[in-house]
């Protein structure tokens, strides 16, 4: 009997793409275990494996670039369309390279988020190419001027060859994409007790209202403002920065097996930047969120303006968070817009959609 094999290409963008794809590769090796699954990614194999504890193939390749960024909020442009007309000069390479390892591997699917060649790669292994997301990268960089337009329309054409796509909450319309499948939020869900967590880290139970989660993506921020902890000695703040200072009321976590999703139910807030799978998995467990705006990348807005709509939420100017006293936390969020909540199921939506694929 042959094993079936999905190869899953993550864009080599921060650590939210790699998650997020992790939590719906868990799902579906939960829902189909003979299912071989390759995730083709930079991301680290400890933060792939924080989200899907099965067996898996880590592929380390990079098929496309995302944003050049020095951390969460300070992007490179110039560094950025260098790195990406290079990768357009070696597609033919790259598409060959991953279309005779999917052919000698017997993969039957493409899974990606959501890395333009990757349809390439299908066409040329003649094998589907499905694609997860909620905005595309030419919605990113046709923002930022003529000098990406190439770029972007070299991209609306790898897009427009994309078999089905699998559309997030906080979207863009995607309109390159022929085949659209709206779904509910995706991300990890928590696998550890208070109690767990109060052995293993040191959080203590106190009040929600006294305890913030502080998490600002793979890449972090620089300069955080720390010395405002002092103003609140009763409350508790957990950070997964390794760079942070001691303090009697910050609990750093660094341990790799634990993640933000597995404090957010303990946490009355969450202080980040904009970020999909963050705003998701806060989403997900009713978590209120404190952003930071950030300027220049087109998703943010989406971001930003799904969480007034549905969460609980603050939205803060940098001014406010890097220079401020954080009075914003003594400040009740605001109610989200709509009553409506959204849809939870992304993860079991494309999980069973994959899993369907590959039924005898």
């Amino acid at each position: 009997m042959t094993v079936p094999v999905l190869y899953i290409a993550i864009t080599n963008h921060g650590f939210g793409h790699a998650t997020r794809v992790a939590s719906v590769a868990a799902t579906i090796q939960h829902h189909c275990p003979e299912l071989l699954i390759i995730l083709v990614t930079t991301a680290p194999r400890w933060l792939l494996e924080a989200y899907f504890p099965g067996e898996f193939i880590h592929r380390p390749r990079a098929l496309d670039v995302g944003v050049v960024q020095s951390d969460s909020l300070t992007m490179d442009k110039s560094a950025t369309l260098d790195k990406l007309k290079d990768i357009r000069l070696r597609q033919k390479a790259i598409v060959q390279a991953e279309a005779d390892f999917i052919q000698q591997n017997k993969v039957r699917l493409i899974l990606a988020d959501i890395p333009p060649l990757a349809t390439a790669i299908a066409r040329a292994a003649k094998i589907p190419c499905w694609m997860m997301s909620n905005f595309g990268w030419d919605f990113i960089y046709s923002a930022w001027g003529a000098e990406f337009a190439e770029i972007t329309g070299w991209i609306q054409e790898c897009f427009q060859q994309c078999d089905r796509l699998f559309r997030l909450p906080f979207h863009e319309s995607m309109s390159a994409f022929p085949a659209i499948t709206d779904v509910g939020l995706t991300g990890g869900t928590p696998r550890y007790s208070i109690q767990d967590l109060q052995s293993a880290t040191g959080i203590k139970p106190l009040p929600l209202e006294k305890t913030v989660l502080l998490t600002f993506g793979g890449l972090g921020l620089d300069k955080i403002p720390y010395d405002n902890l002092d103003r609140f000695p009763d409350w508790q703040f957990i950070t997964f920065d390794s760079q942070a200072p001691v303090a009697p009321n910050l609990i750093k976590v660094t341990d790799r097996r634990y993640r933000p999703v597995d404090f957010m139910p303990f946490c009355g807030r969450l202080v980040s930047k904009p970020g999909y799978s963050t705003f998701a998995e806060a989403c997900r467990l009713g978590v209120p969120i404190a952003s930071l705006t950030r300027e220049d990348f087109a998703e943010s807005a989406l971001l930003l303006s799904g969480i007034q709509d549905h969460a609980f939420h603050q939205i803060l100017q940098p001014a406010e968070f890097f220079e401020g006293d954080w009075g914003f936390l003594h400040t009740d969020p605001h109610p989200p817009r709509q009553v409506q909540s959204l849809l939870t199921n992304g993860n079991e939506t494309i999980a069973q959609a994959v899993v369907n694929y590959f039924a005898p």
